[in-house]
C-alpha cells in the first residue's frame, strides 16, 4: 500500500522530483531496488533527499573525503541506531556494509540514501561492482524492500554510473537528474517581480537555489537602481562565497584534470567564440585537439550544444551556468583588483561589457527557452518541436543572416514547417527594419523548400518597440517584451 509522503514547505518547487522519489520508495517490489539522483552542485539534492528520508523514516548516509575505515565506522553507527543496537556495527569491507544495508529487516519499503557517492568510489573503486553483485544476488534469492538511492554532484561520474558496460548498468529503477530552476521559477524564488531586474539577476546567478540562501544570505537586488550595488556587494565582494564559486565548480568535477585548459575553453565561449573553430583559435589549439575538453565539459553539464536549425552541421556551444560566463567576462580579467576590494572601479569599466557580452546573449537564451517551453501552440499556431538559432546565406546580397530564434514544427513528411523566425535585442528599440530582415529570411527559406506560409516574424526586445512597429503587429508579426516572457 502506497504511503503518502508530504513534501516539506521549506523545499521550493521540486514537486515533480519529490513525486518521483515517493513513487520509487513506494514501489511494491519485495526486493531491494536501486535509484540514482544527480545534478549540478547547489541545486538542493541534499535537502531533497534528507527530507524524504526524514519523512519516510529512512537512513541518510553522507559520503565524505575519508578513508574506508572511517566510512565503515560512521555507517556502523547509523545502522546501529536504526536497529536499536547499543553498540555500533563493526565492518571491515564494503561487501559487509552493502549486505547489512540490503538485508535490513523492514515490513515496508525503507529508503537508504548514500549522498556524495563519488567520494566513496574515489577511495574504493570496487564499490559499484560490490553493489552489482549484492543486488543481483537478492534478485535471485530474495531480500528486504530497501530503496537504495545513490546521489552525487560530479555529473561526469554519475552519468557514467549506469552507462555502457558499467557494473550498475540495467540495475537502477530510478535515474533522476535535478535541474536548475528555469528563469521563471528563479524569479519567483528570488522574489523579484520586475521582469527586467529578474533577467539581469538571472544573467549573473542563473537558477541555482543555493546562490540566494547560503551564498548571498538572502541579499536580493531590491530594484533596477539597486542592481549595480547588489553586484558589487554580493558577487564582486571577496568576503562572499559567491566570489570564488565559479572556480570551485570546475574543481569539483574529478574528470577535469587540466583546470587551465578547461577555464580557457570556457573563457573562449564567454567571449563569444561559440564555434569549435573559434574556441580552438582563441586558445591556440587545433580544432581536433579540443574535442576531448569540449566533450568533458558537456558531460559535466557546463557546456551545451545549440544546434543551427537551418545548417545541421554547424552547432554552437554555450555555457549553461550563467555565473561562469559572468566570472570569465567580468571577474577573471580583474581578479587581483577584486581581491583588493576595488569592485567599484572594476564594475564601472565592466558594466557595458556585461550588458553587451553577457546579458545580450543570455537574453537570447531566455527567448529561446520561452519559445521552446512556454509559448506553445497559442503563440505559433502549432506546437514547437525544435528551437534554436540559425544562419541563412543570401547569395544575391552577398551576406548571411543570423536568426536568433528559429522555431520548427514536427516533421510530417512534407516540407519542414517554420513556425517562427525571431530577432532578439536587449538594449535596442526594435523597428520595422528588423521585421523586413526577417521577411527576407522567410523568403529565402521558402525558395529552399521550407514551408513558411504561416511563419510568424517575432521581435524580442527588452528596450521596447517603435510606434510604427507596434501598429504593424498582427497575425504575421509578434512582439515579445520581458513582461510577456514572464507572464
Amino acid at each position: 500500500m502506497a504511503v503518502l509522503i508530504a513534501k516539506p514547505s521549506e523545499i521550493f518547487d521540486r514537486d515533480a522530483e519529490w513525486a518521483e522519489l515517493v513513487d520509487f520508495i513506494n514501489d511494491d517490489s519485495p526486493y531491494p531496488t536501486l535509484g540514482v539522483v544527480s545534478g549540478r552542485p547547489r541545486q538542493g539534492k541534499t535537502l531533497l533527499l534528507g527530507s524524504i528520508c526524514d519523512a519516510a523514516g529512512g537512513i541518510y548516509i553522507e559520503g565524505t573525503e575519508a578513508v574506508p575505515a572511517e566510512h565503515f565506522h560512521l555507517i556502523g553507527e547509523l545502522l546501529a541506531t536504526q536497529l536499536g543496537s547499543p553498540a555500533p556495527l563493526h565492518f571491515t569491507s564494503w561487501r559487509a556494509v552493502i549486505d547489512a544495508i540490503l538485508d535490513l529487516e523492514t515490513s515496508s519499503p525503507l529508503p537508504v540514501v548514500i549522498d556524495e557517492f563519488p567520494y566513496l568510489v574515489k577511495v574504493s573503486p570496487e564499490l559499484p561492482s560490490v553493489l552489482q553483485a549484492a543486488l543481483d544476488l537478492r534478485r535471485r534469492k530474495g531480500g528486504s524492500p530497501i530503496r537504495l538511492i545513490l546521489c552525487g554532484s560530479a555529473l561526469t561520474f554519475m552519468g557514467g554510473l549506469l552507462a555502457g558496460n558499467a557494473p550498475l548498468r540495467g540495475r537502477a529503477g530510478l535515474e533522476l537528474v535535478l535541474p536548475t530552476l528555469d528563469y521563471r521559477l528563479a524569479a519567483e524564488f528570488w522574489q523579484i517581480s520586475d521582469p527586467r531586474l529578474a533577467l539581469l539577476t538571472h544573467a549573473v546567478v542563473g537558477g541555482t537555489p543555493a546562490y540566494r540562501r547560503e551564498y548571498t544570505r538572502d541579499d536580493v537586488p531590491r530594484s533596477l537602481a539597486d542592481f549595480d550595488g547588489w553586484v558589487k556587494r554580493a558577487v564582486l565582494n571577496p568576503a562572499r562565497p559567491l566570489f570564488r564559486e565559479a572556480r570551485y565548480l570546475l574543481a569539483e568535477e574529478p574528470d577535469l584534470r587540466d583546470p587551465a585548459l578547461y577555464h580557457s575553453v570556457l573563457a573562449a565561449v564567454a567571449e563569444g567564440n561559440a564555434s569549435r573553430g573559434g574556441i580552438a583559435n582563441y586558445i591556440g589549439r587545433k580544432a581536433t585537439e579540443i574535442s576531448h575538453p569540449l566533450a568533458v565539459l558537456e558531460d559535466a553539464g557546463l557546456l551545451a550544444k545549440s544546434p543551427d536549425m537551418l545548417r545541421a552541421a554547424r552547432p554552437l556551444y554555450r555555457i549553461t551556468e550563467p555565473l561562469i560566463t559572468f566570472y570569465h567576462s567580468v571577474m577573471r580579467p580583474a581578479w587581483r583588483e577584486l581581491e583588493r576590494r576595488r569592485a567599484d572601479q572594476v564594475w564601472k569599466r565592466s558594466r557595458d561589457r556585461f550588458l553587451s557580452g553577457v546579458v545580450g546573449p543570455h537574453f537570447e537564451d531566455i527567448c529561446r527557452t520561452w519559445a521552446a517551453d512556454f509559448a506553445g501552440a497559442e503563440a505559433f499556431g502549432d506546437v514547437p518541436a525544435e528551437v534554436g538559432h540559425g544562419v541563412v546565406n543570401d547569395p544575391e546580397r552577398r551576406t548571411s543572416h543570423e536568426v536568433d530564434v528559429v522555431v520548427l514544427a514536427e516533421p510530417d513528411g512534407g516540407p519542414r514547417k517554420v513556425l517562427s523566425l525571431g530577432e532578439v535585442k536587449w538594449g535596442d528599440v526594435m523597428c520595422e527594419g528588423h521585421v523586413e530582415r526577417l521577411r527576407r529570411v522567410r523568403d529565402l527559406l521558402a525558395t529552399r523548400g521550407y514551408d513558411t506560409r504561416s511563419t510568424r516574424l517575432t521581435c524580442y526586445s527588452a528596450a521596447g518597440f517603435t510606434a510604427d512597429l507596434r501598429s504593424a503587429e498582427n497575425s504575421d508579426v509578434m512582439l515579445i517584451d520581458p513582461e510577456r516572457l514572464y507572464s
